[in-house]
């Protein structure tokens, strides 16, 4: 296994790129002071950081499998999977626990083409403002990398510039989280100054970072670290601008999780892009092979290794349209024989559907398909908006009015419209009942989607979701002192000792 100083040493000679919905052949891009001559040279840097992030280590697989195995919503489903699934699963990872390893390795190898780019770009010979859209694009997704992974290993070490030294990375110590979110603040809030970025993309791409996509984060950091009057202008401003971006809510829940229908759909803020069947640089997703059901053939053919809980599933009402579209209980096979999940050979559960029933062009089975992997979408703002303004000023009718937006749209079936889930009633509400209403809709709404164990994280909820009466994952390994961050690798702290301090 490569120890991150040595990619972080690679990638500061050598970043491949190759990103989706971009005509541009990927390649090579040597250290800055060689390489970045123009505009092109440095929007392939750009690529490259995306292509760094369209990687089955990062949002296609290992990195959001552990994601969804650390939550309460998913359990490690066939027994014969690798034991770094249970372990993680089952709070009992060590230093040397293979995620742990890979998911560090790849977030400074994204953070290193990042900086990377960003030097080439100050250094160009062009006009400042575009110099300076540039510097926003990157320093942007170095901002949303690392405070998607400062939620999972708290301090680490923060890099501002390349590292073309291996004795520098071997010696430097970690940043506090707290310092961490403060730099990332600043990144967004660079990027954030009107005219550095673009308010959409040809064909409304949500492959790149926008204007709006900065707001969006800079929502979500805030609500992280408890900002809550941040978090909550920066969704409002979002929600208030939608038009100029393009954003809101689709009719069909399911279309968010339609290969064929995500291109430039109107709810993704930003989205990780894989291009189905092929195989340059990274591109390869295996989310649906993962959650797909063992032991069968065909495109719903998988490994059966990330199932949801029984109890997730029962306890999820059925008359919640994103209930039929989360789950699969029926399934039919590559000779055309239909299964219920009672007679599933590996995992007798209902499994993900999400990944698995549109994937678009793949390989077979879903890997390497045309799938968009989202990390923002505007019911994501709906929710952080209500949540924050909760914390503000109680369950207004303002704060309900959002959550209202996103029931509404559950309650829209291809043939019908129901009147499950219910508008949110002020009668009886209180600022407690209120958060909890809130974090219970972002579990149903944002499903599977990466998002639940950083909400657990960063409300404090593991003993009550895992060790509570109420509890629909039980894992009684959890500790709240320790197991709400993955450890640090050992090989980095074999490297360098500060690293276990």
């Amino acid at each position: 296994m490569k120890n991150y100083i040595k990619i972080l040493f690679v990638s500061a000679v050598l970043v491949l790129v190759g990103c989706s919905d971009l005509e541009e052949e990927p390649k090579s891009i040597l250290a800055p002071e060689g390489f970045f001559q123009s505009y092109a040279d440095v929007e392939a840097g750009i690529f490259g950081i995306y292509g760094r992030m369209t990687s089955d280590v990062a949002w296609g697989g290992e990195f959001t499998q552990a994601l969804l195995l650390l939550s309460d919503m998913v359990d490690v489903g066939n027994p014969g999977a690798a034991s770094q699934n249970f372990e993680i699963n089952e709070f009992r990872a060590t230093p040397e626990n293979y995620y742990s390893s890979i998911i560090w390795t790849r977030a400074f190898d994204i953070i290193n083409a990042a900086n990377t780019t960003i030097k080439g770009a100050r250094q160009i010979d062009a006009d400042e403002a575009i110099k300076l859209r540039l510097e926003a694009e990157a320093r942007a997704l170095r901002a949303i990398v690392y405070f998607t992974y400062v939620q999972v290993f708290g301090d680490m070490p923060y890099f501002d510039a390349p590292v073309t030294e291996v004795a520098e990375a071997a010696s430097i110590g970690k940043t506090p989280e707290s310092e961490i979110y403060k730099r990332v603040i600043e990144d967004l809030e660079f990027a954030f100054v009107e005219g550095r970025l673009p308010n959409e993309y040809a064909a409304s791409a949500r492959t790149r970072v926008s204007r709006g996509t900065v707001a969006t984060a800079l929502a979500a950091v805030h609500l992280t670290i408890e900002n809550w009057q941040q978090a909550y202008d920066n969704a409002k401003w979002v929600i208030d601008h939608k038009a100029d971006f393009g954003y809101d809510l689709v009719d069909d829940y399911q279309d968010l999780f339609n290969a064929n229908k995500q291109n430039g759909i109107a709810e993704h803020i930003l989205a990780v892009d894989f291009l189905g069947q092929q195989r340059h640089s990274d591109n390869d997703d295996t989310m649906s092979p993962l959650t797909g059901v063992g032991g069968l053939s065909g495109s719903v053919a998988g490994w059966s290794i990330i199932v949801p809980s029984m109890d997730v599933y029962d306890d999820w009402d059925d008359r919640d349209y994103r209930k039929g579209v989360a789950f699969d209980t029926t399934v039919v096979d590559g000779k055309g024989v239909e299964w219920h999940y009672t007679n599933f050979p590996v995992v007798k559960r209902p499994h993900i559907a999400k990944y698995n029933r549109f994937m678009g062009n793949n390989s077979g089975s879903g890997r390497r398909s045309d799938f968009n992997y989202t990390i923002f979408r505007y019911a994501e703002v709906l929710l952080i908006a209500a949540e924050a303004l909760n914390e503000l000023n109680g369950p207004t009718a303002e704060a309900q009015g959002y959550v209202n937006q996103v029931r509404a749209r559950a309650r829209i079936w291809p043939d019908a419209v129901s009147t499950f889930p219910p508008d949110v009633n002020s009668s009886g509400l209180d600022k407690d009942s209120f958060r909890d209403l809130v974090l219970e809709e972002r579990r149903l709404e944002l499903s599977f989607e990466y998002k639940r164990w950083f909400d657990i994280k960063r409300r404090n909820l593991g003993d009550e979701v895992f060790k509570g009466a109420n509890s629909l994952e039980p894992q009684p390994n959890f500790n709240s002192s320790k197991h709400y961050l993955l450890p640090i690798p050992q090989s980095e702290v074999d490297i360098n000792p500060k690293m276990g301090i």
